[in-house]
């Protein structure tokens, strides 16, 4: 309180300013420690007219579009939910559409290399009925192992495991698939095609899928699943399966192990993490193995294509050094496991494949695709006679 009067008689009162100044006998230790700033001036407009109303005009159809339109979208939504945005790109994510065109390209190769005449309408039905098939296969497959997936750091961005999509609509979207090629197949081609179709999506679902976190047989499994594709071709143009169809077969099967194999050895960390017993994880030496074996068999399969008559002599020449330089990234993969060996060899299969499969094509030895089926020759001989 004393501190108080202290300050106040300090202070006088002008009467011509409301503001507050010094006294002309200031305390320096007032000065020191307490310092008032005089606030500045501003006009006041004393003028005694008003100002006039403004008058604001609003359309009330823009008021009723944008009252209601937030000013900002929300940066969240509920996950699982269907994002329409990307729908399309959600598909093909959900039907691993490369590996999807890898299977089309070896049921094209099938139907090429049958010999029999070839049809153009047939080839494009059994090319469309494959692909879907494979769809819904794959969709089925990303149903089900969407919490092993979420594990992995190569799956853990799949739609299903991010919830751009919800797993009914997926679901949905596997049967409108599965249905639509089962019956372009069956209809448009033959039922030996469509059964065949079947068989390897009951197979890669229903088996492969689950057998997975179960036994290193899968790898085996899996690879009847990258067989049948061919034979699927080869059964669409000639309604049957000969020997040169068991080959194809054959060779992508074996074609399956050193590709597989290079491919899960740098990803022994994630699968191991998720659950799924592989070679590559439960068994290394056995997958160094397996993956030698198999590229000295596609050696010596594409050996006997020419013995077979499927293909002409010189296709021997073509395929021997694609094949060799195939064994020799196994061997170097057997003998000195790393991760750069199993890249190499995983790198060159995808080029391996298609390089042997032209190499098919361009030797083939019996060429059908411009003549005509036997009922047409059949029907134009009889009407000639009939002449």
């Amino acid at each position: 309180m004393i501190k108080f009067l202290h300050i106040s008689r300090l202070l006088c009162k002008h009467s011509s300013s409301t503001s507050y100044s010094y006294c002309p006998k200031p305390n320096v230790i007032f000065e020191k420690y307490v310092n008032f700033a005089i606030p500045a001036a501003h006009y006041v407009n004393h003028t005694k007219t008003k100002a006039a109303a403004a008058s604001i005009v609003l359309d009330p159809e823009s008021v009723k579009h944008t009252v209601l339109k937030p000013s900002v979208i929300p940066g969240w939504r509920p996950t699982p939910s269907t994002d329409r945005t990307n729908i399309v790109q959600h598909y093909m994510k959900l039907s691993k559409i490369r590996l999807t065109a890898l299977v089309v390209v070896t049921s094209m190769a099938g139907y090429t290399m049958a010999s029999s005449p070839f049809q153009w309408d047939t080839f494009f039905l059994c090319l469309m009925g494959t692909g879907l098939m494979s769809c819904a296969a794959n969709a089925v497959n990303q149903f089900h192992e969407v919490p092993f997936d979420s594990q992995m750091s190569r799956t853990k961005h799949r739609v299903l495991v991010c919830g751009r999509l919800t797993p009914l609509h997926a679901m949905t979207f596997a049967a409108t698939s599965g249905v639509l090629g089962l019956s372009i197949l069956y209809y448009g081609v033959n039922s030996l095609t469509a059964f065949l179709g079947l068989s390897n999506l009951i197979l890669y679902t229903a088996i492969y899928t689950p057998l997975k976190r179960i036994s290193i047989l899968n790898t085996w499994v899996g690879s009847i699943v990258g067989a049948i594709p061919p034979l699927m071709g080869w059964a669409a143009c000639a309604n049957s399966l000969d020997v040169g169809a068991w080959l194809m077969a054959a060779l992508l099967y074996s074609w399956q192990f050193p590709h597989f194999n290079a491919l899960s050895w740098n990803l022994r960390p994630d699968y191991s993490r998720a659950g799924y017993r592989m070679m590559a994880v439960t068994n290394p030496g056995l997958c160094r193995r397996v993956a030698l074996r198999h590229t000295v068999a596609i050696s010596v399969m594409s050996a006997l294509a020419p013995a077979l008559d499927i293909t002409k002599w010189w296709f021997l020449l073509g395929s021997a050094p694609i094949n060799l330089y195939f064994v020799y990234l196994a061997y170097k993969f057997y003998r000195d496991t790393s991760s750069a060996t199993s890249r190499k060899l995983f790198r060159y299969s995808l080029l391996h494949l298609p390089l042997l499969m032209i190499m098919f094509l361009i030797s083939k030895k019996k060429w059908c695709a411009f003549e005509k089926p036997e009922d047409d020759v059949e029907n134009s001989t009889y009407s000639i006679d009939s002449e």
